[in-house]
């Protein structure tokens, strides 16, 4: 069997963060464009499939313009210097029942950081126009020092604006078109 390539289905697909703010609530927020493929070595086995992701970084939203304005400033993403954020796997592996192990490389703000991500495989389906479908809900935590994302900002008691750990969820849907 053939290798078979994949792409992120938009309209069927999420890429959201969420982050403490102030140690007393969490901010969640999202990616609105981003676009990414898989190809499966072969056919119908997804084992060491190899995904790309890339995300825009004008695109965020948190639900307040205000905030997301800054968060494209140089004090976090710098979405003119850096206008996407990528991901590139190097190893997709096969844990137990339906949950994988994603590792890759990440690169926000131009540094670039191994990050292992959890994968639950929803299954495959072929839709009502014969197209195949492929579902995965992506999990897992980044350090946001380590792409050096971070302002200044401290509360008035000297204490910390946001979080260090920002949960990375996505919920990916694959589409293949029929052969």
């Amino acid at each position: 069997m053939a290798t078979k390539n994949w792409t992120i289905d938009l309209a069927h697909s999420e890429l959201e963060f969420k982050i403490r703010h102030l140690v007393i609530s969490t901010i969640t927020g999202k990616f609105r464009i981003f676009s990414g493929t898989m190809v499966t070595p072969q056919h119908d086995d997804f084992n060491n499939a190899v995904f790309t992701l890339e995300a825009d970084v004008y695109s965020i939203d948190t639900n307040n313009r205000d905030r997301d304005e800054h968060l494209k400033s140089p004090d976090f993403f710098n979405a003119d210097a850096f206008p996407k954020i990528e991901f590139r796997s190097t190893s997709f592996i096969h844990v137990k029942g339906d949950d994988h192990k994603l590792t890759g490389q990440l690169t926000i703000k131009g540094i670039t950081r191994e990050v292992v991500l959890d994968v639950l495989f929803g299954g495959e389906a072929k839709d009502g126009f014969g197209i195949d479908r492929a579902g995965f809900e992506i999990n897992g935590v980044i350090n946001r020092n380590d792409f050096d994302i971070h302002s200044a900002d401290v509360t008035e008691a000297r204490g910390v604006v946001l979080g260090e750990d920002i949960r990375l969820h996505a919920n990916i849907q694959f589409t293949n078109d029929p052969e």
